[in-house]
């Protein structure tokens, strides 16, 4: 029985009546640096295995991502870097699409944010918000520097510390006596960027009614968490906003670089960030087909998969819902959401500047097949729990797993029916009638069936294994018939038997292993000479007899583990004397002291402050996602002390931000250690 052969669309696909219509995003990732491999497997790799599956199980599938290229953090590298914020974004989005185009990324359509479509889509909910009154109109008093012509942020605000006097006191908290503070309330206030002082100026904006759409917000919620089979963590988190109670949030910026306000008296301001990246969806898959609206405005009929890093839950779950059932539309909502924790690198964390990790433009660089690196990322993807990326383990997962196991099976069976004995073609059998066979047929199925729900499920490490296990069974399956001449010489037909059944698995193979090694599929397909099948219900002898095959060939070479060696060397974490990880060595653990110390540590080395003075060229992705961290945990702190929050909550909150303050502190000291 034949399998039907997997053809892709040639025309943007829309979604139809009758069919399960699948839409699949990955998080935007910002135009400011490299990805390394954290980054790859926590959103766009993740979401590719996804797509590949939805499409071999027949579903109508359409995946988008790209860049997000808006907001302070585009124009504060822009800055960096001398050049115009456009530029930049020009220059990372180029950078992005060829790394994903190494690792076989196949969207549908990865674009940006940069678009005139998203400013069209954004402004419109945004309008809509207004004209439904979920849209508040408040004023506040900010800093404002007259040598730069621009409000700034928190973060870009140091001075003297109202309560302690500590003389380099950032503009949301005090590093000295913890304090939380508002710039506003510093003593000498200086603009980080240029040393000025800056003056009080009152500025308006347009904050989000959230707690106006707490109703519909948590009836979305509780149907679609549990109807989406939304992961623990991110339920935990949604919850925890929702039983705080959630607050009006202020969603336009004093920025130049952003969307336009639509607003009259607005024209200075632009929309924040995180209000417009996630609009980024719907406005990227506008520039693929003006029938965007098809995917997302038809929630009666599409299904939305969501994938990103646990930190951008509350934003596709809380923010981004809401600002779209305000509109009062019926827009496609969220259905199932997967996140991943993150993966570190040889016990320590990727820096660019350090020159540790393996980064986009490395893996080529290795002239190790990509199909290897897929693996171990979906091998070791951290779903639960951080994991890490280890040399060793990465080269002993090659040469045991993929080439003992599935290169061994698929090579073996190849090779044997290459020869004189069966000319390269398929032989005459009778499919799962003899006792071993019909044995072997329903084991396979049985790993099948669990693959196909496993995936349904997107969880992804354990759909591979499944994957490994269904080629581990073929082995087995050639071992306990003893495949060999002998079996050919004294009794052809169960020799056969056992090449029909063989080959058959290897057909199936090819679909099991797409969605994760699309490559070593389309390998396995040009040993089999067919085309790529779709992934059935079950297994069946899908190679017509006397079908010729093509020329074997090896699907996986053994890596050299004298390399793990050279790997470290080149990429870091390479060993000391002691034969401690340097990586590790980085991020020192801290020696205990009093809070007292603590204090006084922290105030000496500030390391918002000690980030400030570092090359920007050195600066590492993880010392822009702390700092990043520490603002956006800050604030919320900020929120939660200022609006008399949930005591524990508040005391959960705060450990939190002490603790990216902490991380912080530890990369920025690497950073310079490394550079002296």
């Amino acid at each position: 029985m034949s399998i039907p052969a997997y053809v892709k669309p040639t025309t943007v696909p829309l979604p139809e009546k009758g069919r399960r219509n699948v839409l699949i995003t990955s998080a935007l990732p910002y135009v400011n640096n490299e990805p390394h491999l954290g980054n790859i497997i926590g959103c766009v790799l993740s979401a590719d295995a996804f797509a590949r599956f939805s499409r071999l199980r027949g579903h109508n599938t359409l995946y988008i991502s790209g860049t997000d290229e808006y907001g302070t953090t585009t124009e504060t590298k822009a800055l960096e870097e001398g050049v115009s914020c456009q530029a930049l974004c020009d220059k990372y989005f180029a950078l992005h699409r060829n790394v994903y185009e190494l690792f076989q990324i196949d969207f549908d359509k990865f674009g940006r944010t940069t678009t005139p479509k998203q400013t069209e889509i954004a402004q419109d909910i945004f309008l809509k918000l207004h004209g439904n009154g979920h849209l508040q109109q408040q004023s506040m008093v900010q800093l404002f520097c007259e040598t730069c012509q621009r409000f700034l942020a928190d973060r870009y605000v140091e001075g003297i510390c109202p309560h302690c006097k500590y003389e380099d006191a950032r503009g949301d908290q005090c590093d000295a006596c913890q304090k939380l503070l508002n710039a506003s309330e510093l003593i000498k206030p200086r603009c980080k960027l240029d040393g000025n002082r800056p003056i009080n100026r009152e500025s308006t904006h347009m904050f989000l009614d959230l707690p106006a759409l707490t109703p519909e917000l948590t009836a979305f919620v509780d149907k679609h968490s549990v109807d989406g089979k939304w992961s623990s963590n991110s339920i935990a988190v949604t919850r925890a906003w929702l039983k705080e109670g959630l607050k009006p949030r202020c969603i336009t910026r004093d920025l130049k670089w952003g969307i336009p306000v639509p607003l009259e008296g607005f024209e200075s301001k632009v929309l924040y960030v995180w209000f417009d990246a996630p609009i980024g969806y719907p406005s990227i898959t506008a520039n693929l087909t003006d029938d965007w609206a098809k995917w997302w405005k038809n929630p009666d009929n599409v299904q939305l998969y969501q994938f990103m890093g646990k930190d951008n839950v509350p934003f596709h779950t809380v923010i981004f819902p809401s600002s779209l059932l305000g509109t009062g539309e019926k827009w496609t909502l969220l259905h199932h959401l997967s996140t991943t924790e993150y993966l570190n690198y040889e016990n320590g964390k990727f820096s660019k500047s350090r020159k540790t990790g393996v980064f986009g433009s490395n893996v080529r660089d290795t002239g190790i097949d990509i199909s290897v690196w897929r693996y171990y990322l979906f091998a070791n993807r951290p779903e639960s729990q951080d994991s890490d990326f280890s040399w060793k383990e990465f080269i002993t997962r090659n040469n045991t797993e993929l080439l003992n196991n599935v290169g061994n099976f698929v090579n073996r069976v190849a090779k044997f029916v290459a020869t004189p004995k069966y000319g390269g073609a398929v032989p005459e059998f009778d499919f799962a009638v003899h006792p071993a066979d019909a044995a072997f047929v329903a084991d396979i199925n049985a790993l099948l069936t669990q693959y196909i729900e496993t995936l349904e499920a997107v969880k992804l490490r354990q759909g591979l294994q499944l994957a490994m296990a269904i080629s581990a069974r073929g082995n087995q399956y050639l071992q306990d018939n003893k495949l060999d001449n002998s079996l050919f010489a004294e009794d052809r037909a169960r020799c056969d038997a056992v090449v029909g059944h063989a080959l058959a698995l290897v057909y199936l193979l090819s679909a099991v292993f797409y969605p994760y090694m699309p490559g070593t599929s389309a390998g396995i397909l040009r040993q089999l000479n067919m085309p790529q099948p779709m992934l059935p219900e079950t297994f069946t002898d899908a190679l017509a007899p006397g079908h010729k095959l093509g020329k074997p060939e090896y699907l996986f070479k053994r890596i050299d583990e004298k390399l793990e060696d050279v790997f470290r060397a080149k990429y870091g974490g390479q060993k000391d004397a002691n034969g401690a990880d340097a990586a590790a060595a980085a991020s020192p653990a801290k020696p205990a002291q009093s809070k007292r110390a603590a204090a006084k540590a922290a105030a000496a080395q500030d390391p918002l402050k000690l980030l400030a003075k570092v090359d920007p060229a050195k600066v590492t992705p993880r010392a822009t996602e702390l700092q990043d961290a520490v603002a956006k945990q800050g604030a919320r702190v900020k929120e939660l002390k200022t609006t008399g929050g949930d005591a524990t909550a508040t005391a959960e909150a705060v450990d939190a931000l002490l603790k990216f303050k902490a991380d912080l502190l530890a990369e920025v000291q690497a950073i310079i250690a490394a550079d002296k």
